[in-house]
């Protein structure tokens, strides 16, 4: 048995969802990972009578592809989807019987638009939360789609094609054998990327708003909601929702939750602002603000948003080193996600550099999948919480080296090690490694406001108690302002504070 009792209680809920008769053509050998996989599809059929099972020979084996009966839909899975991936596999099968996608009817016409033949393919580990993202967006294009075929490949069970592919980082897409991008990706996101690209003027003919919220992380969307909840027009614009908890793993420290995960929490952040009136304008970045008679944001796109009041919400990204290497090297031994791409890893040698909380955490969860891991820490002390330090220094296979400045990390095609300077003594030394791991904290997306708004010698808004900023009527909240502390709980706070700073200049204005 495959699944179990709990797994396969919440399953047949969903299966009971599905539409019209589903066939599984299902590519096995004799291998245990194969048989696995028979042994999956043959319980789904013993659990729907529309589930049929069919032995083939596909491209990849193991693997299964989904299909509508008598049609091929062009998803499939190569490897079991179990894990992170488990989602991917109920919505594919939901979405192949004839269930309609959650998506806007805008996003459905542009996919069904593309004209021509595209084959996906998406290397995933089943521990990367980014992963089922990618192959959510592309399962659903190729639902939609007859021209688009997408296949999942589990990377931990096709390692050769792995290796001789050079994939060190999750998930990694391909489009017709060639490159075509890694990292998460909306389905907005791809069709961009594809060259069919939303309509400016979708976005630009709405009617201005009385709040403008600019970004989706949790300090978005508490301004949302507190916003909505006045009764105003409420607008939000935003890259992705969720904003950097779509990168974090376990939460344990939101308050009232025991714990959750980051793309669980941005998911109910969105269901709650859906259950306002609030205008989404997703997968869009802003470029420019500018105070005329109203506020003005200019995305990427070309579209102008105007509103009464904006609450600037954009939140944080992970900060690079800025050594020799890095920046070569990204995807190619370089990683900032250790949940996404730490199984790539599986016995190697790879360095951790940051001794923070995120630093220390990233150690003791590779420390379980890799050979050997060496803390690099600038600091002659680690900054970590002392539950997480003493964790650490119980493992025996963790290397701490302190008060160290990393020099370059070195590499051919890919990372081999990397060169440190003892900042005690002067001399530098090399580790010769094939991964490294980038932790040493957040800077605030505020680039696009540089010479607009007044900023803190490190990019950070500056804001008053009220949220407001030093141009009346815009308003910051979140990671991306001069907050002493960046938490999540913090965040949701501020933008709450924003919301309502904003609802009380309207009044007096």
């Amino acid at each position: 048995m495959i699944l179990d009792a709990e797994i396969k209680a919440q399953l047949a809920q969903y299966l009971q969802l599905l539409e019209n008769d589903v066939l599984l053509k299902v590519s096995a050998g004799d291998d245990k990972l194969s048989n696995d996989m028979l042994a999956l599809v043959d319980e789904l059929a013993t659990m729907s009578s529309k589930i049929k099972v069919e032995k083939t020979t596909l491209e990849k084996t193991p693997s299964f592809s989904v299909n509508r009966i008598g049609e091929d839909s062009g998803v499939a899975f190569a490897g079991i989807p179990l894990g992170h991936e488990f989602t991917s596999f109920v919505l594919a099968l939901l979405q192949v019987s004839g269930r309609p996608p959650k998506i806007d009817q805008s996003l459905i016409d542009r996919v069904k638009s593309i004209k021509g033949e595209y084959h996906f393919e998406t290397y995933v580990s089943l521990t990367c939360h980014n992963c089922p993202d990618v192959v959510q967006a592309l399962n659903i294009m190729s639902v939609l789609n007859p021209g688009i075929t997408h296949t999942m490949i589990d990377g931990a069970a096709f390692k050769e094609e792995v290796e001789s592919k050079n994939i060190m980082a999750v998930p990694t897409v391909f489009l017709n054998g060639e490159s075509f991008g890694s990292g998460r990706m909306s389905l907005e996101e791809i069709l961009t990327k594809m060259g069919n690209t939303a309509d400016a003027s979708e976005f630009s003919n709405k009617d201005p708003f009385d709040v403008l919220v600019v970004g989706g992380g949790p300090s978005g969307a508490s301004a949302a909601i507190y916003a909505a909840r006045k009764g105003i027009r409420t607008g939000i614009v935003a890259e992705r929702f969720g904003g950097q908890i779509m990168d974090t793993l376990g939460i344990e420290n939101f308050i009232s939750v025991k714990y959750t995960e980051g793309p669980k929490l941005a998911a109910n952040l969105e269901e709650h602002v859906k259950e306002y009136n609030v205008d989404i304008i997703n997968s869009q970045r802003a470029k420019r603000l500018e105070k005329k008679d109203l506020i003005e944001v200019e995305l990427e796109n070309g579209a102008v948003l105007k509103s009464k009041t904006v609450i600037l919400s954009t939140g944080a990204r992970w900060r690079n080193i800025g050594v020799p290497g890095e920046a070569e090297f990204k995807n190619k031994g370089v990683a900032y996600c250790p949940h996404c791409d730490g199984p790539l890893f599986e016995g190697k040698d790879v360095a951790v550099i940051g001794g923070g909380n995120s630093g220390v955490e990233a150690a003791i969860d590779l420390a379980g999948i890799v050979k050997h891991v060496t803390v690099i820490e600038f600091s002659p002390e680690l900054k970590a919480d002392t539950v997480l330090q003493d964790r650490l220094q119980s493992l025996p296979n963790v290397t701490v080296i302190k008060n160290a400045q990393t020099k370059e990390i070195t590499g051919t095609d890919k990372v081999n090690g990397i060169s440190y300077i003892d900042r005690e003594t002067g001399e530098e030394h090399h580790i010769e490694l094939q991964g490294v791991f980038v932790q040493i904290g957040l800077v605030p997306n505020t680039d696009w406001l540089r010479g607009t708004l007044e900023l803190t010698r490190t990019g950070e808004i500056v804001v008053d108690n009220h949220g407001a900023t030093s141009i009346p009527g815009i308003f910051a909240a979140g990671d991306c302002t001069n907050s002493p502390y960046k938490q999540i709980i913090i965040s949701m706070g501020s933008g709450a504070n924003a919301a309502l700073g904003a609802f009380d200049y309207l009044i007096r204005n």
